[in-house]
């Protein structure tokens, strides 16, 4: 080994190693390549790190723990990637990411692809492979000679920034490109890999300032007065969606100034109250027939969409969701309008969509009388209905019962966060389940990948310190849960999991469409004995009359806690429109 290596190892293990405590006079300058990456972090808000470690990343991994951020190691490097979006989405600051080389990187994707679908801000900080190991077949080696770099290591559809640092000179650019993307509004997930001798090498320039500027601009006045005029033509409808969670109030006073009918997509639920007069339900993956009644029998001119992309799950590309004269399409990202229904005509505002609402609200003043346009009559449409089923003592556990005694016991009698699993979780929860305030439900209908809120529902927890709920199927439990990493920092996550034997939508799924002899069953597990086993504590339901009494029990416990709902597996919920969308698609056996 290189002698000078030997005392730049030797000065990083003192360095990283050391037990004194940090000096509260003026910062030192970072002397190490590691101690100034994170110190770029925290300038730039970063008080979490979720991630696994390895050998390869040794040196960042220590230079975290000596910083201001809170360090937490995961058992799984996808969980680390979904609880750091839930942990974004819940306190609004970027999380860190970190893993080794090779697998620590690949394990990631899956978490940082939905982070980057559903517009988080992360930061995945890895490691890989010294330039001299490279080539050598090094273990878990990370270069161009072993994995793609395009797509991984350069930006792309997963990264909107990604670079390799080999030098300590580049710092300065890395600072300002992530300091670039988390002002930005949107999403930015950004990659930076350190090779491991870099890691440990000097710092041979002064860090610059990072400044962070997150003002987010206007809306050009004539295309607001041409908005205007459009929505002056006849009546119009407001399709909100998860974009459009930070204008809650704009859009409550634009619809109560306006009259105009209030719709919203599934991860949209609550922006907008949905026990509301004007509310006519959700649309898309597990939505309400009261939406297509409306559209059907009052024919809106125009809809307003703000804050969605009007993807599958939102839409189904329903002919019946478009209004007369066309969209009018709010959205941060340029690329989202017109995107789903590319033939229909749509007016396209490129904007942050309170930002929006706030410059149209202007040409709808509060008191009648002065308002320069016409308003419309509340919508004749009633908004969807919900049945209270009673328990019943001595049956097994039907879904909808269920959601029943959720809504009742958390979601009207506490503060909690509920999140949904893809699956046929999220289209009981988001038929039924009903909020009247935003931030208070979670749900991925675009990348929707299985294993996101049985890991992210930890991230949530941790930064909100109170209360969030999972509701989940046994198949995405058993794929990947960290209820071991809520242990072990005693995060107050709940699992709720609908216990059915079987990949459930997948089955229903499948006989839908015409596959007789799918088999998605699964051994019957106790999830509670899993739970204790990992030093959590559960609750097993197996009959209706013990739902309630559970979820009390889960909801004021001091521990992770997971509620094992045993239920019955016929129960069938509101996923037709998704496997109509399917044999549309050709997925059907003719």
């Amino acid at each position: 080994m290189d002698a000078k290596f030997q005392d730049t190892k030797a000065n990083t293990t003192e360095q990283l190693n050391s037990t004194q405590q940090p000096s509260h006079g003026k910062p030192s300058e970072p002397r190490l390549v590691v101690e100034a990456v994170v110190k770029i972090l925290e300038d730039m808000g970063v008080q979490y790190a979720f991630g696994v470690s390895g050998g390869a990343i040794a040196p960042m991994w220590a230079a975290l723990h000596h910083s201001s951020i809170q360090v937490l190691h995961f058992r799984h490097e996808a969980g680390a990637a979904f609880a750091a979006t839930e942990a974004y989405f819940a306190s609004g600051r970027p999380v860190v990411v970190f893993t080794t080389t090779g697998p620590g990187i690949t394990n990631a994707l899956t978490g940082l692809l939905a982070a980057r679908w559903e517009g988080a801000k992360v930061i995945l900080v890895s490691a890989s492979t010294s330039t001299l190991q490279r080539g050598r077949w090094a273990c878990q080696e990370t270069s161009t000679y072993t994995m793609p770099s395009t797509g991984i290591f350069s930006s792309g559809p997963v990264f909107h920034y990604a670079t390799t640092l080999e030098c300590s000179d580049e710092l300065a650019e890395v600072s300002r490109r992530l300091a670039l993307g988390i002002a930005q509004p949107g999403g930015f997930v950004a990659h930076l890999s350190i090779p491991t001798n870099i890691q440990t090498s000097s710092v041979k320039t002064s860090l610059p300032q990072v400044t962070l500027s997150h003002a987010v601009g206007s809306v050009d006045e004539e295309i607001i007065a041409e908005c205007v005029r459009l929505l002056c033509e006849g009546t119009f409808a407001i399709w909100v969606g998860f974009g459009a969670r930070n204008a809650a109030t704009e859009i409550h006073q634009l619809a109560k100034r306006t009259g105009a009918a209030v719709m919203c997509s599934p991860r949209g639920k609550g922006i907008f109250p949905e026990d509301h007069p004007q509310f006519v339900g959700v649309t898309g993956f597990g939505g309400h027939e009261s939406v297509l009644r409306y559209m059907q029998e009052q024919c809106p001119l125009h809809t307003l969409v703000l804050g969605t992309r009007l993807g599958e799950l939102t839409s189904f590309w329903n002919p019946a969701m478009i209004p007369r004269r066309g969209f009018l399409h709010v959205d941060i990202d340029p690329e989202v309008p017109g995107a789903a229904y590319p033939s229909v005509e749509t007016f396209a505002v490129h904007s942050d969509v309170r930002v929006f609402v706030k410059a149209l609200l202007k040409y709808f003043p509060e008191r009648i009388g002065k308002s320069t346009v016409q308003t419309q009559p509340l919508p004749e449409c009633p908004g969807p209905k919900y049945n209270v089923i009673n328990p019943h003592a001595d049956i097994a556990v039907r879904p909808d019962v269920l959601m029943n005694e959720i809504q009742q016991v958390i979601v009207e009698s506490s503060n909690a966060i509920i999140m949904t699993e893809v699956g046929n979780s999220l289209v009981w929860a988001t038929h039924l389940l009903r909020f009247t305030e935003p931030y208070r439900f979670r749900a991925s209908t675009g990348f929707g990948s299985m294993g996101h809120f049985v890991t992210g529902v930890v991230g949530a927890a941790l930064v909100r310190d109170s209360k969030v709920v999972a509701i989940v199927g046994d198949g995405a439990m058993l794929m990947n849960n960290e209820i071991n990493t809520a242990v072990r920092y005693q995060i107050p996550a709940v699992w709720i999991i609908l216990n059915d034997g079987r990949y459930n939508m997948c089955e229903q799924g499948m006989t839908y469409v015409g596959f007789k002899s799918a088999d998605a069953a699964i051994p019957q597990v106790d999830f509670v004995k899993i739970a204790q086993g990992m030093g959590a504590d559960g609750i097993r339901v197996e009959r209706e009359s013990e739902i309630q009494a559970a979820l009390e029990k889960a909801i004021t416990a001091s521990e992770p806690f997971v509620v094992d709902v045993v239920i019955d597996h016929t129960q069938t919920p509101a996923s037709e429109s998704r496997n109509q969308s399917l044999i549309t698609q050709g997925a059907t056996n003719y």
